[in-house]
């Protein structure tokens, strides 16, 4: 995220949520292919690696959008991100198909940008606690099924070379 692109107004909330800016940036941007405009982070490198490297990619994702939650997201705003954060996840979990989506899909990037409209609606609304659970609860059970379709396609593969 460049800094000409921060068009939410200054605000004790905003700027405690600066690093939520650079995690993203990082994730989904911090990187150029050279002599192209074509922009990619962290996100799609741990996707490379099996099964932890995608789970290291949700657990920084979730942590971003608790992080927003926390500083006063609206349900519907937390709902939006959690279903960008469960593409995300279901979908690079799939071996190569998924490395090749994890560099188009921004998640993070697209989170920013909703976060980014809330403010500039006025629609902050101080502490999400009761959001930040049922957050958490969906975040639990992405994982628990991101971990279930992995066991799965680990036994699938061992039987099928064995």
């Amino acid at each position: 995220m460049a800094k000409e692109n921060m068009r939410y107004t200054r605000t004790p909330q905003t700027e405690r949520l600066k690093w939520v800016d650079y995690m993203a940036r990082l994730m989904d941007n911090q990187f150029k292919f050279p002599g192209t405009n074509f922009r990619f982070g962290l996100d799609p490198i741990l996707g490379l690696v099996p099964v932890a490297g995608d789970l290291a990619s949700f657990a920084m994702s979730a942590t971003i959008i608790l992080t927003l939650a926390r500083h006063g997201a609206s349900g519907k705003l937390v709902v939006l991100m959690l279903i960008n954060l469960a593409i995300d996840t279901v979908v690079g979990s799939i071996p190569i198909l998924g490395s090749i989506f994890d560099f188009a899909f921004k998640a993070n990037e697209r989170n920013v940008r909703l976060l980014r409209r809330h403010y500039e609606e006025g629609k902050y609304q101080g502490s999400g606690k009761g959001i930040l659970i049922g957050a958490i609860v969906g975040i639990v059970i992405v994982l628990m099924l991101l971990l279930w379709a992995m066991w799965e396609l680990v036994e699938w593969l061992y039987h099928l070379i064995f």
